[in-house]
């Protein structure tokens, strides 16, 4: 067993999460990680918070002839779902344009003392976890969804899902072609309740 080394302030981590940023899926292109890193990416995802150690997520790994077909499935299913055509092609576009993508599936499973909710948010800590795992190494990453995440005949069709599982999140991995400016963040003051008894 791997010795834990006792908590040690690493401000370098702290100045990390501070600063870290997504890097939009339209602006990442190729290089990708090679397969050894993708593994150790995922192998840090798999740390996350997992009550009852369940493991109610697992990876699909999807190369670029992989995001290709999904494209095409994307756009038809979109038709039959008759969903409006731009909203179509921006979700075609998301997997067309993609050289990797991770696809992080939620597969909750029956455990008495552990809700299917936990469960599932545990699946969402995974998401994160991968995309700062991947921004950490280097890497251009973003966690994206869409309606495909939840369409029953693209998760059975393209994925081979089961019918109690869905994509927590499709993160897009890359090099990143373009450095994406800062955003608004959260006033800590109006979220932040604070109590003392």
């Amino acid at each position: 067993m791997t010795d834990i080394a006792p908590l040690t302030p690493r401000p370098e981590v702290m100045e990390f999460l501070l600063t870290r940023r997504s890097r939009p899926a339209k602006t990442l292109t190729g290089p990708v990680p090679d397969r050894e890193t993708v593994e150790t990416l995922l192998r840090a995802a798999a740390r996350s918070p997992d009550h009852g150690k369940l493991e109610p997520w697992r990876f699909i790994v999807l190369e670029r002839a992989a995001c290709a077909r999904l494209a095409e499935l994307t756009a038809t299913r979109g038709v039959e779902a008759g969903l409006d055509a731009e909203k179509v092609e921006k979700s075609r576009r998301n997997f067309a344009d993609a050289h990797l993508v991770v696809a992080v599936i939620a597969a909750p499973v029956e455990a008495e003392k552990v809700p299917e909710v936990e469960q599932i948010l545990s699946a969402g800590a995974v998401c994160l976890a991968l995309v700062n795992a991947a921004l950490a190494s280097g890497w251009g990453a973003n966690w994206l969804t869409g309606w495909m995440a939840m369409d029953r005949g693209f998760l059975s069709q393209g994925l081979t899902l089961e019918a109690h599982e869905f994509v927590a999140g499709f993160i897009h991995l890359g090099t990143e072609t373009a450095l994406p400016p800062e955003r608004p963040r959260p006033d800590l003051d109006r979220i932040t309740t604070w109590v003392a008894e």
